[in-house]
């Protein structure tokens, strides 16, 4: 599958903004429970494509300091509500994690306390085969490491390190120093 077929799938999940990830999975799991079942299980390897490229520390330090604290699994989570986003935002907060300072949900975050995960959006291309075939999504002789060591990433709770990597997510969700 190429990159524009799948990102095809989410922008048509997308069309008309719709309520929530959750909204999103759904829309992209009917729509891909109407393919050839090959195309099914290309689409979820692509989606692990997606992760092993945004399986990045920053990326996860900045999903610590959005969501208040992120487990491997919180990342992936987190990963999954970044996919329904689009590809645009994808591949900046990879190319820069600070960027989701930028995005409204995010500062609206730092004040309410929302948490962004959206663990519908990792299981899209499994609910779409089952759907299509009645049978579980084959598994992968091989998936891919999607994200870091947890023992090799930096200390997220390092304020000074996390305000010099990402100066604006900073600003919004650590407490000023009295």
């Amino acid at each position: 599958m190429r990159t524009d077929d799948f990102w095809a799938v989410i922008d048509r999940a997308t069309a008309e903004r719709p309520a929530s990830p959750a909204e999103v999975a759904e829309r992209a799991v009917a729509d891909l429970a109407t393919r050839d079942p090959e195309e099914i299980v290309a689409w979820g390897r692509h989606l692990d494509k997606v992760l092993v490229a945004s399986g990045t520390e920053d990326l996860w330090a900045a999903a610590y300091l959005i969501n208040g604290g992120c487990t491997e699994e919180g990342f992936d989570n987190f990963r999954g509500w970044l996919v329904a986003h689009g590809r645009k935002a994808v591949a900046a907060s990879v190319q820069s994690p600070d960027v989701l300072a930028g995005m409204p949900a995010v500062r609206a975050a730092a004040e309410t306390g929302a948490v962004f995960e959206a663990e519908e959006v990792l299981t899209i291309a499994a609910r779409a085969y089952e759907k299509a075939t009645g049978e579980p999504l084959p598994a992968s002789e091989a998936r891919p490491r999607t994200r870091p060591e947890v023992s090799d990433l930096w200390d997220f709770d390092n304020e000074d390190e996390m305000m010099r990597r990402l100066p604006r997510l900073s600003e919004l969700f650590l407490e000023p120093p009295d």
